[in-house]
């Protein structure tokens, strides 16, 4: 069945045909280029926070120097940011060629690949965000149990900074997981276009 252009079956999601199409998939292209923009944008920041952190402590003489290599989990945050601050630019740089040239996004494998990209990266930032809020959960609080001191409090403005460097990569997997529900859009009306097509047949 089809009414204003919008095409329905049963069980599926409305696909748009014609003009239609490409107006939904032009804004959904300009949404989906501003939050690559933004996580490239908060990747770089998180990354710079975090791996440019560092604190030179005296104790007893001895100059013990605080960094993000003292910690894997905070070496396995900005590897994320750096490996995401790349995707992005390489996906914005496509998002922008695909809206210059005002085509459509119609190929399968192209979509599948996105989708795929932005899923390994949304899991990648939320696996490298929670890795690192617990290991500076413990650099807090200690570990009383595991005779774990509390760090904080000699490296005051070290953990202040890999905080905030946290926050931010906290907000980048946010905005990764509102991406890869673009590019599940972006690919599953393909298929939905297929099977309107299918049932319009008979």
């Amino acid at each position: 069945m089809s009414y204003l252009g919008v095409g329905v079956s049963p069980g599926n999601v409305p696909v748009y045909h014609g003009t239609n199409l490409k107006v939904i998939d032009r804004r959904v292209r300009v949404a989906e280029l501003v939050l690559r923009c933004l996580i490239c944008g908060l990747s770089v920041l998180a990354a710079v926070l975090v791996g440019t952190d560092t604190q030179i402590k005296e104790i007893f003489t001895i100059q013990k120097k605080a960094r993000f290599t003292d910690m894997k989990a905070l070496v396995f945050l900005v590897a994320a940011n750096g490996i995401t601050a790349a995707y992005s630019l390489v996906q914005g740089v496509r998002c922008v060629v695909g809206m210059v040239r005002g085509s459509v996004l119609f190929s399968k494998p192209l979509a599948l690949a996105i989708f795929s990209g932005d899923q390994a990266l949304a899991y990648l930032n939320v696996a490298a965000v929670g890795a690192a809020a617990q290991s500076a959960a413990f650099a807090k609080l200690g570990q009383t149990k595991l005779q774990w001191m509390v760090i904080c409090n000699m490296y005051g403005k070290f953990c202040n900074q890999i905080g905030e460097g946290i926050a931010v990569s906290l907000l980048l997997s946010i905005c990764m997981v509102g991406l890869s529900c673009i590019s599940a859009f972006g690919l599953f009306r393909l298929y939905g276009s297929n099977k309107a097509k299918n049932n319009s047949g008979w």
